[in-house]
């Protein structure tokens, strides 16, 4: 597995934010940890729920500063603004094999930030949910 292209084709979509090549990073058995939600949300589906409201929420303010790249995973060091509060955290992506997400995990300070970031991704969510059922 390369890392290096996997962590290069994540910044490309997350740069350009486009949520219809997501499927096609994340492994089937994927998995999200966020401090947003309690319980990890697994499945392919659900990782690219919760990334595709991510990209919403914090996309157009979100950028990376530093990484600290690994053998088979990379932590990406970010700031944005959400809801006007300042966020700062990290995410901690694991590749498998074939250089799939295997598993994406948020971290999110300060804890004003930590509650804008829930808010908002909250009402994406539903508001995804809502437009999935029409």
């Amino acid at each position: 597995m390369d890392v290096t292209a996997a962590l290069a084709r994540w910044h490309e979509v997350a740069e350009a934010g486009d949520a219809s090549r997501l499927p096609a990073l994340v492994a089937e058995d994927g998995v999200f940890r966020s401090p947003a939600v309690h319980t990890p949300q697994e499945g392919r589906d659900a990782v690219v729920g919760y990334l595709s409201a991510a990209f919403t929420v914090l996309g157009p303010q979100l950028r990376y500063l530093r990484e600290w790249v690994g053998p088979d995973s990379a932590i990406l060091e970010f700031s944005a603004v959400v809801g006007g509060k300042q966020v700062h955290g990290i995410d901690m992506i694991t590749w498998d094999d074939a250089g799939l997400i295997r598993d994406f995990t948020v971290m999110v300070r300060p804890l004003q930030g930590l509650q804008a970031v829930i808010e908002e991704m909250g009402a994406e969510l539903v508001r995804m949910l809502e437009a999935a059922g029409d």
